[in-house]
């Protein structure tokens, strides 16, 4: 994909929800991990943002995510406004991952990254905390690695932008349990 191919960098990408306190969090420790080559390179970069944050990471998403081997420190809740700012990472793909922050009118992203809506039920709706929040926040976590490991396997390099934003879109409509 010409123009979003980095020789020099990793593709940047931002994964958004309203409170960015547990898909959106979930969603940037996955595409740190799977956004790896085999040797070990960084292809992807991972970030999370929310239009309204919660201030911090929901407690299920970071106890999930440390049982599973996940670096968590560093993970936070923080506004979208961060990555609108010109001292910014460039961000190369933006992916909604729930309704709200699908329909909000989100700032403009400089270098027009290629955007995506990749719905998951919100884990943290799930109350009080407990064995039925725990299982929501794992299906939430199974349906986001899913995702984001077809995303990185697509082959960027050798498609067009219109071949790409085809796929990502088909990504979102995935089901989860295929």
């Amino acid at each position: 994909m010409t123009s979003a191919t980095h020789p020099d960098r990793p593709y940047n990408v931002l994964i958004l929800c309203t409170g960015n306190s547990a898909r959106s969090i979930l969603g940037e420790a996955l595409i740190d991990r799977w956004g790896r080559t085999d040797d070990g390179q960084v292809r992807f970069r991972g970030y999370s943002a929310g239009s309204r944050p919660k201030g911090q990471p929901h407690p299920a998403a970071l106890a999930l995510l440390s049982r599973l081997g996940f670096p968590t420190e560093g993970l936070r809740s923080k506004s979208w406004d961060e990555f609108a700012a010109t001292d910014a990472p460039p961000i190369d793909f933006v992916f909604t991952v729930c309704g709200n922050a699908a329909g909000e009118t989100c700032p403009v992203w400089p270098g027009a990254p290629l955007r995506a809506h990749w719905g998951i039920d919100d884990p943290a709706a799930v109350e009080p905390a407990g064995p039925a929040q725990d299982a929501a926040f794992l299906h939430a976590y199974r349906e986001l690695e899913a995702r984001v490991k077809d995303f990185a396997a697509l082959p960027l390099e050798s498609m067009d932008r219109a071949a790409l934003q085809r796929a990502l879109d088909a990504i979102g409509r995935r089901d989860a349990g295929a």
